[in-house]
C-alpha cells in the first residue's frame, strides 16, 4: 500500500488533489503517513480538534451524528478515494461528526502543519481545494434539495444516481451494476425515512423496472431511474 501511495495516479484519484502537478503530488506522498483502523474503531469524534485529514485507500467509514434520544443519524459512508477531515483541516474548527470504521480501513494521514507547508510551496493546492469545496457544496445542496422537495421514491432514485456518478463519473452506461454495501437501515437513515418506507420505495422502483436486486448487487436502468428521480419532468 505504501508503494501505491508513492505514485501520482494514487493521489490524483482523490478529488481534493486531482488537479495538482507532479511535484506537489510527490511532496504529498512524502508527507502522508499510512494508518489503519479496525472495524468499530473511531477515527475521530464530533468536537475533537481537526488537526489532520485522511485520504482513504481501502475500507469504509461511516460519518454520523447522535440525534436527540440517542438515535444515530448517518450522514454518509466514505470509501477508498474519499477524504475525511479536510474541512476542519482548512478552517481550524473542531470535527463536525463522528467517523467510525465499518470495515478494516487503511488511509494516509496529513497533518495541518504539513498541509500548510505544502500549500505554501505549491500554490496550485489552494485552487484545487477551492474547487473541491465548491463541488462538495453543490453536492450538499443537491442532497438537501432531494430531502426537502422530493417524495421518497424520487429521493431514493436520486441517491442511487448520485452514488453511481461518485463511483463512475458523469457518463453512465444505459445499464449499470451497483453493489451498495450498507444496510437497509443505514440507507433509511441517509434518506431521512423509516426502513419499512424505504423497503416499499425499493419495491416500487423494482416494479417500475428502474432497479433489479440479486446476490447483493443492484442492476440499475438509467432511463427508468432518471425518470423516477424527476417525477414531474
Amino acid at each position: 500500500m505504501r508503494k501505491l501511495a508513492e505514485k501520482p495516479a494514487f493521489w490524483r484519484s482523490f478529488a481534493l488533489f486531482e488537479a495538482l502537478e507532479a511535484a506537489a503530488l510527490a511532496a504529498l506522498a512524502g508527507l502522508a503517513r499510512q494508518q489503519q483502523w479496525q472495524p468499530g474503531e473511531m477515527l475521530f469524534q464530533r468536537g475533537d480538534p481537526g488537526d489532520w485529514m485522511v485520504a482513504l485507500a481501502a475500507g469504509r467509514v461511516k460519518l454520523t451524528l447522535l440525534a436527540p434520544g440517542g438515535r444515530e443519524l448517518i450522514l454518509r459512508h466514505a470509501e477508498a478515494g474519499d477524504t475525511l477531515g479536510e474541512f476542519a483541516l482548512v478552517d481550524g474548527g473542531p470535527r463536525s461528526a463522528d467517523a467510525t470504521a465499518v470495515q478494516a480501513t487503511t488511509g494516509f494521514v496529513l497533518h495541518r502543519a504539513q498541509f500548510t507547508a505544502l500549500a505554501g510551496a505549491h500554490p496550485d493546492l489552494g485552487l484545487s481545494v477551492a474547487r473541491y469545496f465548491c463541488r462538495r457544496l453543490r453536492e450538499t445542496t443537491e442532497q438537501l434539495e432531494g430531502i426537502a422537495l422530493y417524495q421518497l421514491e424520487a429521493r431514493l432514485a436520486r441517491f442511487l444516481l448520485f452514488t453511481l456518478r461518485q463511483l463512475n463519473g458523469a457518463d453512465l452506461p444505459p445499464t449499470a451494476v451497483l453493489r451498495l454495501e450498507i444496510s437497509q437501515g443505514d440507507l433509511a437513515a441517509v434518506l431521512g425515512a423509516s426502513r419499512p418506507k424505504v423497503n416499499r420505495a425499493l419495491q416500487a422502483l423494482e416494479a417500475a423496472g428502474a432497479i433489479g436486486r440479486k446476490d447483493g448487487a443492484w442492476t440499475l436502468d438509467m432511463a427508468a431511474l432518471s425518470a423516477a428521480a424527476e417525477p414531474e419532468a
